[in-house]
């Protein structure tokens, strides 16, 4: 009993004392703010981001901020007892947030412009089922010609992947469908650290809605900069969604070509010829859950026995007059150094996970011509496999994922003009042959590098200090805003440049 009193009276007294702590330091932050003007908004939004973490203790307590405008009252309540307490200032602007935090977070340096979350707090719509997850129940029809079903499960990432040719590394690796990307952004984002309730404290607003956003406009965050700073993602090239036509049974949709779709940036695996068009990377089968399985898996690129010069795993376009894949393929098939993955003959490699890994990781350079469209998601395998791109038309990459490759393309693949091998003007064999071994291995180290770029954590978990895809997109759209937001306020027409459609692109 002596004991269990002295534990109930530590505990209580170790809570008085914290709450006092707390009291204190907003007496004081709002007197310094009375004194140079500062924002409230900042003030409490960094209460709630910086302080409050420690609030939560080991029996996952949670802490309620309110900031009530009209009786200029900061409210603060915790689970602890029902304590609350109150403090009158002299702010009119307001706030609510309702934080819980994992146990035993540190106390962040205490000062009001450290908040780490500021300029980059995002809005989730909260979007009807229908939109989205529901159509998810309806599975089997998602793909005309495709079942999609297991595919969607685990929040997009598809299937388990059984590593008994170890192929792979222990953790992290999933059957991903190529166009499950909406699904995976849409539950990485549940989990994006700033994202907020209150829109008037986000930098950009986040649309999950996967077909279309015919209600968008009725909405009062879409009035605040008309749709500028919303952002939508799409899990197929963008042209899917720029359909030219009025007849449903024409593939796609006319999405990005409603008029409201001038004013939102669309992410997606491949960009159009639209300024507002941005393309970020196929999903790969790897999705980490932390950053050692993502430099295990580099340790290991690193490590591999490489005995093809090249690699191309693809099927021949015969029907399309303008593509290279026919005499690309024959100079594979000629070349005693070059490996081939044919899809069309072999289709189920091509679809096995562990048959195109090992494929890449078994070549020095993989080949990434054109296919049905300019971008394909073998690049971002062979990529993972630390196998060096050769390009032949800079739309497949250069031109599209300006947000992840390095500007300087030779620092990390080879560029061969597709025209010139149509014409017969080059061998690739030969090629790549003269590219001095210090510059190979320099390139490779730099593929390796790009990793952790092009792969998107698994949503449950979030990596610790790595920047994956989904953090690099978000960090692209919220630059993107800002600059749309510091050109109104210098007077300059938001519409100039923003949706427009651009024949240089590519």
């Amino acid at each position: 009993m002596e004991a269990l009193f002295f534990g109930k009276f530590h505990s209580q007294l170790w809570f008085v004392l914290l709450i006092s702590f707390l009291l204190s330091l907003i007496l004081l932050l709002f007197y310094h703010s009375a004194i140079t003007g500062g924002d409230q908004n900042n003030v409490v939004t960094f209460l709630v981001n910086n302080f409050v973490n420690v609030i939560q203790d080991r029996e996952n307590k949670s802490i309620d901020f309110a900031v009530n405008s009209s009786h200029r009252t900061i409210t603060l309540s915790t689970n602890h007892h029902n304590s609350t307490c109150e403090l009158t200032t002299n702010k009119n602007s307001g706030r609510q947030v309702k934080v819980s935090q994992e146990k035993n977070e540190a106390i962040e340096h205490i000062s009001p412009s450290l908040d780490s979350c500021s300029g980059r707090y995002i809005y989730m719509h909260d979007v009807p089922r229908k939109f989205n997850e529901d159509l998810l129940k309806d599975c089997h029809s998602l793909i005309k010609w495709f079942d999609m079903c297991q595919y969607i499960s685990n929040l997009g990432l598809g299937p388990k992947i059984e590593n008994s040719e170890r192929v792979l590394s222990s953790k992290g690796w999933f059957a991903t469908n190529q166009f499950t990307l909406g699904i995976i952004f849409h539950n990485r984002m549940k989990q994006y650290k700033c994202l907020t309730n209150d829109s008037l404290l986000a930098s950009a607003i986040y649309v999950p809605f996967y077909p279309g956003f015919d209600w968008l406009t009725q909405k009062p965050e879409w009035k605040r900069m008309w749709g500028r700073d919303h952002f939508l993602v799409g899990g197929r090239p963008a042209w899917d969604l720029r359909r030219q036509t009025d007849d449903d049974s024409d593939w796609g949709s006319k999405l990005m070509l409603l008029p409201e779709s001038n004013n939102i940036t669309l992410l997606s695996v491949e960009a159009s010829l639209w300024n507002n068009d941005f393309a970020i990377p196929y999903p790969t089968y790897f999705h980490p859950s932390k950053d050692i399985q993502v430099r295990e898996w580099q340790r290991k690129m690193r490590r591999m026995k490489r005995r093809y010069l090249f690699t191309f795993t693809g099927a021949p376009r015969p029907n399309s007059t303008g593509s290279i894949r026919g005499e690309l393929i024959d100079q594979c098939q000629s070349s005693s150094t070059c490996n081939f993955v044919s899809c069309l003959h072999e289709a189920k490699k091509c679809e096995d996970p562990l048959k195109v890994l090992k494929a890449f990781q078994s070549s020095v350079f993989c080949l990434q011509p054109t296919g049905d469209s300019l971008t394909r998601r073998s690049t971002f395998d062979s990529i993972l496999a630390g196998c060096i791109p050769v390009f032949f038309h800079p739309g497949s990459a250069y031109a599209q994922y300006i947000w992840y490759m390095p500007r300087n393309h030779t620092k990390y693949s080879v560029f061969i003009p597709q025209n010139d091998l149509k014409d017969r003007k080059v061998l690739i064999n030969e090629t790549l042959l003269r590219v001095p071994k210090k510059e190979v291995l320099a390139m490779r180290e730099e593929v390796i590098k790009l990793i952790p770029r092009i792969v998107y954590a698994d949503p449950s978990y979030r990596l610790e200090s790595l920047e994956d895809a989904f953090d690099i997109a978000v960090k692209g759209v919220l630059d993107r805003v800002e600059a749309v937001r510091r050109g109104i306020k210098k007077g300059k027409d938001p519409s100039i440049g923003f949706a427009e459609y651009n024949v240089t692109k590519f």
